[in-house]
């Protein structure tokens, strides 16, 4: 049977997995803020705003790349899931929108670096956000399927 026909996945998915990767997200974009020109706005409600609009979209997309991750790793039973595959299908598909997202983004005008924001050579996009689908991810991945102390 196939993993969406399990309560349970959508149970992890929906109750561990996703505010997990929420909360991941939000501190991981506040914590690089000062790498974007953003943080040089005056009006801190502005930044609040970009802040809560960019974890949004970061749920979004993390949701969005472990679905396809388990269709495309053929994830069936959760109890049987194949968890290193998964994670690097997730961070393959995270990992390639980002860059995707970074390049239009920048080319657009819709964000901009500052001077502290590593750039990787050739490509153009900031070493952060790439970091972030490598970082988060697996760190989501790790912490929802911790087990509770006995």
């Amino acid at each position: 049977m196939n993993w969406y026909a399990h309560p349970e996945s959508w149970s992890f998915i929906l109750r561990r997995y996703l505010p997990r990767l929420a909360l991941c997200s939000l501190v991981w974009e506040i914590v690089q803020l000062p790498l974007y020109t953003l943080w040089a706005a005056p009006r801190v409600g502005w930044i609040a705003f970009a802040v809560a609009h960019c974890t949004v979209g970061d749920v979004m997309i993390g949701a969005t790349v472990l679905i396809l991750a388990m269709i495309l790793s053929g994830a069936g039973e959760p109890v049987n899931w194949p968890r290193t595959k998964l994670n690097v299908i997730t961070v393959v598909l995270a990992v390639t929108y980002s860059l995707l997202s970074e390049r239009v983004n920048l080319a657009s005008g819709s964000w901009a670096y500052s001077a502290w924001m590593p750039v990787l050579p050739v490509i153009e996009v900031g070493l952060a956000p790439l970091l972030q689908w490598v970082i988060v991810p697996i760190a989501t991945w790790w912490w929802a399927n911790r087990q509770p102390p006995a």
